[in-house]
């Protein structure tokens, strides 16, 4: 089914009609079944992550505007297993996005999800998803060049028109600093490029945990206690691992950090006080120099 051909009619509730149009932007994929507003939605997210590992064997699961699981591999199946690992319940029901070609022992891996993008898809396991009913996407446009593809954020509301550049944020060398007494690892630092990435693309207020380029917790959208979530969602997977904010943590968070053996934390800013802190744990710490918040 060509792009041209989809109208969108199912809305994100039954009582709810939607509508799909291309635009100047528009990226160039097709896909085996009609798409509704929420898998638009999950598709979009998943597409924003995936971007940010367009080079590597790289997976994510969404659901709805929420980032489930996300993992790099050696391997895309590698890659995948971990993502069902990390969140086995939500991986059942969402949105699959991966960065290389979906072959048949990847799709047999895929085949009690809804959805999966990929940019190419091996004749057999486009007969194989067929065969289970799982909606396929091909996304044509090279993963490389998707962020070329982002426009203004625009919401129209009873107070006006509200208008927003797309976030192309990116880490520097200027930006990246190391404040704690503990240096970290390659490793670690490795994984805190990972978790931020994710970080980045996840609503507000986020916390990821990750560790050997696999989040293990994703706590996102939460009004408060994000870092005792995220820990204790991780559980014992938490020991070394990385703990990306998107916004300022206090002490008692480190704490938490702390009880769940987090040995990296990487986050906007540091107060000295809660440098101390960290130093106190042996925890090493990286500032970026600026949020990232996603409402």
């Amino acid at each position: 089914m060509n792009i041209d051909e989809i109208k969108i009619v199912n809305g994100e509730n039954a009582f709810q009609n939607a509508s799909f149009e291309n635009n100047d932007k528009t990226i160039d994929y097709e896909t085996s079944k009609n798409l509704s507003y929420t898998d638009i939605i999950s598709l979009l997210k998943g597409l924003d992550v995936i971007s940010e590992f367009y080079d590597v064997k790289a997976a994510v699961s969404t659901s709805g505007a929420g980032i489930c699981a996300v993992s790099i591999g050696k391997t895309l199946e590698e890659a995948i297993v971990n993502v069902v690992d990390s969140n086995p319940i939500d991986f059942m029901s969402s949105t699959i996005v991966v960065s290389s070609e979906v072959d048949s022992e990847v799709a047999k891996l895929l085949k009690d999800t809804n959805r999966i993008a990929a940019p190419k898809f091996t004749q057999n396991a486009i007969e194989y998803l067929e065969a289970h009913d799982v909606c396929y996407i091909t996304i044509k446009t090279p993963l490389k060049d998707y962020k070329k593809y982002l426009s203004n954020d625009v919401k129209i509301t009873p107070l006006g028109t509200l208008t927003q550049t797309p976030n192309l944020s990116e880490l520097t060398k200027d930006s990246f600093n190391i404040v704690s007494k503990t240096k970290p690892t390659v490793e670690q630092i490795e994984d805190a490029v990972f978790a931020w990435k994710v970080a980045k693309h996840a609503s507000s207020q986020a916390i990821v945990i990750a560790k050997d380029l696999k989040t293990t917790a994703i706590a996102q959208g939460l009004q408060s206690a994000s870092v005792e979530f995220a820990v204790d969602y991780s559980c014992e997977m938490s020991k070394d691992a990385i703990l990306a904010s998107d916004m300022g943590i206090t002490k008692h968070d480190i704490d938490v950090a702390a009880q769940g053996r987090i040995g990296l934390v990487i986050l906007p800013f540091a107060s000295r006080d809660l440098i101390a802190a960290t130093d106190k744990y042996n925890m090493a710490v990286i500032t970026t120099g600026f949020t990232n918040i996603l409402y």
